[in-house]
């Protein structure tokens, strides 16, 4: 409710009807998972609770949008819909399309307010940073004290196996709701933030070290002005933290902003010159292997299984475990990002697709960067307590050999060898991508991907478009 635009318009026209409607079929897509669900609908139990004590309980339907749309008009009268835009992917892209169809046939009016810096039709990147920063800056919404509501019955708030398939329930993840953001953001400024720029990158500190915001982000739970605004003015955080967040947040809404300008780049890849250069389908086993984290890499191993089991992982992590199925299993990025979709509990299309497509390579404007997944396990966990906490067939081997266990002589039961010789898969990878990338129509189209959606801040305008960085492999 708070900073909540829509509800504070609706509210100032009268009465109003707060719904929310779950969508089985949007809960069924390859990117969706029981985890996002259960966050969901604990927010959606605190919800109601804040809205009855205003007078407006939120009503709750099951079904696809339009249909219950539609039926709440006959009930109610409602001669308006009031929400937040959103960025999410093809289908819910095609459902808004679909209520924007709806309601212009009922005249209904339709009025949608962005929900963060991100820019609907945006017409050039020119000024986006400091459009950004001016958005982040302006007044937040106050919730109203008392609403005008309906006499409609709110429904139940269904279960997962009300209307879906059961599905198994991995780990514990953080728990849904506006309560659960505030404190989270509070508990970040009362001191688990102390030293975030330079623990941010550790897998075993970065549980606590980061804000943990994300999820609450990605569901709308809190704004990010809000969190911008009160990390901003927080006192007792050093000047170095506050600006690595702040950096993160403007960050998150650049990456937001690609897919919100360019839908297809979700099914395409940004350079269609690159389009084919890994088959789909080529390497079932390999797939397989990542999806379980069986590789035969204790750090890629280890964050694999992290990821499944807690819906979380510092974002470095995140990068590596994909630059790592990308080049040295050289897997799409179109049969990998669903399987991580459904793992993060904070996955945010805008943010998911164009990262898998920069750490795969696929945009034409990033230097590549493929991690060597020895070093950053020595770098990282240097004494192994991530990988055994993650990895118990490794719980007995030697720090010494905890991240090349296959140097010991013998590898530990159940433990597979490396799914593929990194040298090799890396120079394969190297000689591939060049030969896609460098050519005279993939550079021009890398030339378009920069002007639609390049930052235009510092020295990123200068695009290093003949460049291909790789770290020297140490295995």
């Amino acid at each position: 409710m708070d900073d909540h635009a829509p509800l504070v318009a609706a509210a100032e026209r009268g009465r109003l009807v707060p719904v929310y409607v779950v969508e089985p079929e949007y809960w069924s897509l390859p990117d969706s998972d029981r985890s996002h669900w259960e966050f969901v609908r604990a927010s959606l139990v605190g919800l109601r609770e804040r809205l009855a004590r205003r007078g407006a309980p939120l009503i709750v339907r099951t079904g696809p949008m339009v249909e219950v749309l539609e039926r709440l008009r006959h009930e109610t009268g409602a001669t308006a819909v009031y929400a937040h835009e959103e960025t999410g992917n093809g289908w819910t892209y095609a459902r808004d399309l679909a209520v924007l169809r709806w309601a212009a046939d009922m005249g209904v009016e339709v009025r949608e307010f962005p929900s963060n810096g991100v820019v609907r039709r945006l017409r050039s990147r020119d000024g986006w940073a400091e459009r950004w920063q001016r958005t982040m800056a302006e007044p937040l919404f106050r919730p109203p004290e008392g609403l005008l509501g309906t006499a409609v019955d709110p429904g139940p708030i269904p279960e997962w196996d009300d209307f879906m398939v059961p599905a198994t329930v991995r780990g514990e993840r953080q728990a849904g709701g506006e309560r659960e953001a505030h404190d989270t953001l509070r508990s970040w400024l009362a001191g688990r933030g102390d030293g975030y720029e330079t623990r941010l990158s550790s897998p075993l500190v970065a549980f606590d070290a980061c804000t943990r915001l994300s999820p609450h982000l990605a569901f709308g739970t809190i704004s990010a002005r809000r969190v911008t605004r009160d990390i901003g003015r927080a006192e007792g955080i050093s000047d170095r933290s506050r600006r690595a967040v702040l950096s993160r947040l403007r960050w998150r809404d650049h990456f937001i902003q690609k897919l919100e300008s360019e839908p297809e780049i979700e099914t395409r890849d940004f350079v269609r010159s690159m389009e084919g250069m890994r088959p789909p389908g080529a390497f079932p086993d390999r797939l397989a292997a990542w999806e379980h984290g069986r590789t035969g890499y204790p750090m890629v191993d280890a964050c694999l299984r992290c990821a499944a089991e807690t819906g979380y992982l510092n974002f470095r992590m995140r990068a590596m475990i994909v630059a790592f199925a990308s080049y040295h299993l050289w897997l799409d990025w179109r049969e990998t990002h669903p399987i991580a979709a459904r793992w993060w509990l904070d996955y945010e299309p805008g943010i998911h697709i164009p990262q898998f497509q920069m750490q795969s390579g696929t945009t034409g404007i990033n230097t590549l960067r493929i991690y060597n997944p020895v070093k950053q396990g020595y770098d990282q966990d240097p004494d192994g307590a991530f990988v055994r906490r993650w990895v118990p067939e490794l719980r007995d081997v030697s720090t010494v050999f905890v991240h090349e266990p296959w140097l010991s002589g013998s590898l530990p039961d159940g433990y597979p060898a490396p799914i593929v010789d990194p040298r090799g898969a890396i120079a394969q990878a190297k000689e591939t991508i060049a030969r896609y990338r460098f050519t005279p129509s993939a550079m021009a189209e890398a030339d378009e991907v920069q002007r639609r959606h390049g930052s235009r801040r510092g020295s990123a305008v200068a695009r290093p478009r003949n460049r291909v960085s790789v770290p020297r492999l140490e295995l």
